[in-house]
């Protein structure tokens, strides 16, 4: 990599805080002139122990130019603490960031405005920080304000805005006033669906335009249209770091099943379900997947009352907790072994829609028992990876679709009168 072209280089950074107590302030400078003075009349009290916590831990890479980078990880991973520092919003508590060129940043709602200004005062303040002249930003206001789709509010102070307004405005500035690196959060996702596609297209056509762009979702769809590298964070750590698709499956093999989501027994002295859980191909037990992955859920039952029609029974719940579809199956068709019976069913690639689902599943001797009934269990995800439904984000699309289906062409034949 040409040290010419590089355009951000992290080295060796890490970010504590303290955890059990209050956080150190942010401070203006009139906080610390009134704090001097009020120093002798305060009186003080011991200080609660508090915890060492690394949001970032010896965090290294670097970015060339024109570069769009994704990154990705679970909630708590540093993906938001790694951007603030790069915005200056933050300072490290150890290493060092280097950055060539103007950083515009949007990272959450409420942070760059000032409240009591209207948003074309805050347009022109904005542009100020980043050292534009007036002029400048005179010859981008007419672009801003279309994009943002705010004119009739152009002049009220901004803390009267909605959050969806306030994310519109503060994208458009940030993406038109030419920053060399522009950082986005996760923040988009307060704006409508039409409006999320018409960011991520300005955002593509910044990257086009040869700047820098660091781009941190969940939605793993348009991490993968838009980005060309991607940084996988787990615990404040780079776990990997590469081309979009590798870091995509990387991300998605290497999830965790978090307690909330653990499959816990309720033995009786009946039939019951001694293990419920989720995996992929390769063995590999998580709760997240792909559009183009096999979803494979794992069950153990324990078979203490036998009878020649019991039955497996499970539903696919949506997010709303609506039925999606319900299988049955009959146990009498599969071995025990000291009254266990051991199952493996795969719900083939391509057939959940990108969304939140869970599982009804339950033993039972129909219309006579119903054994072991568990609502609502295992919660997983189809992630947007890519696929066709990437390009219409924020659409309900149902929650299956159709592998297999047929479209012929008929041929009309017209007569003349």
């Amino acid at each position: 990599m040409s040290v010419d072209h590089i355009a951000i280089r992290v080295s060796h950074l890490s970010k504590q805080y303290k955890l059990g107590g209050p956080q150190e302030p942010y401070h203006t400078f009139r906080d610390a002139i009134v704090n001097s003075l009020q120093t002798p009349l305060k009186i003080f009290k011991k200080s609660p122990t508090l915890e060492d916590f690394w949001a970032l831990k010896d965090i290294s890479f670097e970015v060339e130019q024109g570069e769009v980078i994704g990154i990705i990880g679970r909630n708590g991973a540093g993906k938001s603490t790694l951007l603030k520092i790069l915005s200056r919003i933050t300072t490290p508590t150890e290493g060092t960031v280097e950055l060539r060129g103007r950083v515009g940043s949007l990272l959450e709602v409420g942070t760059g405005f000032h409240p009591e200004l209207t948003g074309r005062e805050n347009i022109y303040l904005s542009g100020s920080i980043l050292g534009m002249r007036r002029l400048e930003i005179d010859e981008k206001l007419d672009a801003i304000v279309k994009f943002s789709e705010i004119e009739q509010f152009l002049d009220t102070p901004v803390k009267r805005y909605s959050s969806g307004m306030y994310v519109r405005l503060a994208f458009a500035v940030a993406a038109h006033l030419e920053p060399e690196i522009l950082i986005v959060d996760e923040v988009l996702a307060v704006g409508d669906a039409a409006f999320q596609k018409k960011c991520l297209g300005k955002m593509g056509d910044v990257a086009k335009e040869g700047r820098t762009v660091l781009f941190v979702s969940h939605n793993m769809g348009a991490i993968s249209n838009l980005c060309n590298m991607c940084i996988v964070l787990h615990n404040g750590s780079i776990q990997y770091m590469g081309n979009v698709q590798n870091s995509i499956s990387f991300y998605l093999n290497s999830q965790e099943i978090s307690e909330y989501n653990k499959f816990k027994a309720k033995p009786t002295d009946d039939n019951y379900f001694e293990f419920i859980g989720l995996q992929d191909r390769q063995n590999n037990q998580k709760t997240d997947f792909g559009f183009d992955e096999d979803i494979i859920l794992c069950v153990k039952m324990k078979i203490q009352k036998w009878h020649p029609t019991l039955e497996l029974a499970l539903s696919i719940l949506s997010k709303i907790k609506i039925r999606i579809f319900t299988i049955e199956i009959p146990l009498n068709n599969y071995p025990i072994y000291n009254e266990i019976i051991n199952l493996k069913i795969t719900i083939p690639s391509k057939f959940l829609v990108p969304g939140s689902y869970s599982w009804l599943i339950c033993i039972t001797h129909p219309n006579v028992v119903l054994y072991d009934l568990q609502d609502d269990v295992c919660q997983f995800n189809i992630l947007e990876t890519g696929s066709i439904f990437s390009k219409y984000k924020g659409i309900d699309f149902g929650s299956v679709y159709p592998p297999d289906y047929k479209v012929e062409s008929l041929t009309v034949n017209v007569t003349e009168d």
